[in-house]
Order: structure tokens, then C-alpha cells, then sequence
């Protein structure tokens, strides 16, 4: 297909800039539009390549400029009315998650969506990694049996090295914290590798930091999936070492899924790009214990390869060209089974998804 005009739509989120540089490796865009309502912040990026107009009225570029696509990427409080207003104008939306700061925002969104006729995507850009594309053939393909447990971790470094006046700490704006920021991804790929929901939660979660926070920093999760599979999520800001700068923290994570012919298992963040099997099963057998080793190119853009590949397959997608990597539903799932978790806490029962 032919290249098209692209916006980024919010510029002083903490990925904006690694959209931008993501839009701009895209070999399927061929100018960018930028908009933020600072004026201010239409010069935070040090490249200017691509971009082929910048704003920060609204309704001016929206007069002004005729774009095939979005990134939405305001702060969470604001993200889903700028949504509504680009569904207007007939424009497709991939968003960051988690589209809105609470499930109504974000089934607001999705409904928006589906009236106007657009597209809309959520960047769970993680599914396109090659650990987790091969993780979901295997244990969808049969290499680990009937799946019974899964297990995900997603430990990063503490709240104190990210701002914790950042409005990703003010639950008024962002909504939730660790969950609704950084859990959602596992969450998402749990589902996704499975291809199975989840039906009910059991949460605890709480603010242990010591930081002058009103989100959640540590949450302990439990799960029943729709296949009968039970699941567990350990998320916290805990790591007491981080790298420098938003995007250079410490991890501790891990993501597995048993059953009864084996067991598949990788390290989504912070590790190696290996994933391990552990197989009986018919097929494998003869090799029972393998590693699946990757080596990715270096590419400065949010996910390198796999989230260009990502971004791609939705511009593809916004004309009619095979299917898009996420909806508009996938962060409405995840988003309803987050509330649940609090819903959990607070009342200190188990949360079936269909009785919310």
C-alpha cells in the first residue's frame, strides 16, 4: 500500500517520543502530523523528519490537515475525549493504553469507535515480540498439552526513580498504577498466548513505596480462565537499582504456562530474547528440553522490529488489508478485569467478570 499521513496526538506522554521515532521507521508513513494543546511541547523532539506540521489547537488541525491514522497519547484522564474527537473526523486510532483512566471511559471509546466506522487498536505492541508469537504456536499448536496454570511477573524499579509527582501516580488522571500501567501488557499476553479470558479475579494490591502516591505499587493477582486454567500476577515497583533516564529501569519478570504434556516459559523484559519448552508431547518428544534463541536488530523505536511490525499491520489494517494486531475490545478486557482486581481488594472476595 501506498504511504500515508499519520498524527501523533499528545506529546508529553512518557512513550511519545518513542511513538514518534516508531512513526518515523515506518515505511508505511510517509509524513507525521504533531499536535499537543502546550504549545511548548510542539518542540520535544530532536528530529524534525517526517513531520510536516505541527499544532496545538485542535479544531484548527483538524480544519487543516487530512490524516489516515492516529496515536492517541494523552495523559489517561484526557485520552478518551480526544479519541471521540478524532472518530469524528472519520480517523483511525491506534491508542496507548489504557485508552482511559476507568472501564465506562474506555467502553466509551470503543463505542465511539464502532459508530464512526474506524478502526481502533491498543499498543499491546508485546504480542508481536518473536518470544511471545512462538510461546502462543506452541501452546496453542499443542506442545505443552491442556494448559492448567500460568504464571507471569512484571517487578520493575521503584516508584522514587519515575517521578512520583508524575500524574502516572494520581489516580484522579492515570486511574490505577502499577496494574493499569505496566501489568496490563502481561495481563493482555496471558490471554493472548492462551487464547482464553479470564472469568474471575482474586486481588490484593496496596501502596508500600513510602512515596506520596495514591495508586496501587504492589498487586498480588489470581485467575480462573475461561479454558479451566488457573493464573497468577506478581507487578510491583520494587527494584531498589534503575537504569537511567524513564526508559532505562531494572526488571524482574517472567511468564509461563504448564500443562500436561510440558511447560513453556520466557523473560519478557530485562533478559535474554530466549524462550525455553519443556514438551512429552507427541511431536516433541524426541527432543524434550530445546531453547529458542533470538537475536533482534537494534532499532530505535518503541519494540525495535516487532513494534514497527505492529504499528504496520494496523495502517495495513485501517485499509481493509488483513486483520489489525489489537482492538479497541483487548483494552476494554483489560480494563474491566483490572477493575475487578480493585473490586477484589476492596471487598476481599473473588470477582466473576460476568456479574460486573
Amino acid at each position: 500500500m501506498q504511504p500515508v499521513r499519520a498524527g501523533l496526538f499528545g506529546l508529553t506522554h512518557p512513550h511519545s517520543e518513542a511513538h514518534f521515532k516508531t512513526l518515523q521507521a515506518s515505511s508505511l508513513v510517509d509524513e507525521i502530523i504533531l499536535y499537543d494543546a502546550a504549545p511548548s511541547a510542539l518542540n520535544s523532539f530532536n528530529s524534525t523528519d517526517k513531520v510536516a506540521g505541527t499544532y496545538s489547537d485542535l479544531s484548527v488541525l483538524l480544519g487543516s490537515e487530512n490524516i489516515a491514522f492516529s496515536v492517541a497519547c494523552a495523559q489517561n484522564d484526557q485520552n478518551p475525549d480526544l479519541c471521540l474527537r478524532l472518530f469524528e473526523q472519520g480517523i483511525h486510532i491506534i491508542s496507548e493504553k489504557p485508552i482511559g483512566a476507568s472501564v465506562a471511559a474506555v467502553s466509551q471509546v470503543v463505542d465511539g469507535a464502532a459508530k464512526a466506522g474506524v478502526q481502533l487498536g491498543v499498543m499491546y505492541q508485546n504480542r508481536y515480540h518473536p518470544t511471545a508469537c512462538e510461546a502462543r504456536r506452541l501452546v496453542q499448536g499443542g506442545a505443552i498439552g491442556h494448559v492448567t496454570s500460568c504464571e507471569s511477573r512484571m517487578v520493575t524499579s521503584q516508584v522514587k526513580f519515575r517521578d512520583p509527582k508524575h500524574w502516572l501516580f494520581d489516580r484522579s488522571i492515570s486511574g490505577g498504577g502499577i496494574l493499569s500501567w505496566l501489568g496490563c501488557h502481561y495481563i493482555d499476553l496471558l490471554c493472548y498466548v492462551m487464547d482464553a479470558d479470564i472469568v474471575s479475579v482474586s486481588a490484593i494490591v496496596d501502596t508500600l513505596s513510602g512515596e506520596d502516591i495514591d495508586v496501587e505499587d504492589v498487586a498480588s493477582l489470581s485467575f480462573r480462565f475461561s479454558n479451566g486454567a488457573l493464573g497468577s500476577m506478581q507487578a510491583g515497583y520494587q527494584l531498589s537499582i534503575s537504569g537511567a533516564g524513564y526508559m532505562g529501569p531494572n526488571y524482574d519478570t517472567y511468564m509461563g504456562f504448564r500443562g500436561h504434556e510440558g511447560r513453556v516459559f520466557w523473560t519478557p523484559s530485562g533478559g535474554p530474547s530466549e524462550l525455553y519448552l519443556e514438551s512429552v508431547a507427541e511431536g516433541w518428544h524426541t527432543a524434550s528440553q530445546r531453547t529458542f534463541d533470538y537475536t533482534l536488530p537494534e532499532v530505535d523505536a518503541y519494540g525495535g522490529t516487532y513494534g514497527i511490525a505492529f504499528l504496520d499491520d494496523f495502517i495495513r489494517s485501517t485499509a481493509g488489508k488483513g486483520t489489525a494486531p489489537t482492538s479497541g475490545e483487548d483494552a476494554l478486557k483489560v480494563a474491566r478485569i483490572i477493575e475487578a482486581a480493585y473490586r477484589s481488594n476492596d471487598t476481599g472476595q473473588r470477582i466473576e467478570l460476568d456479574e460486573m
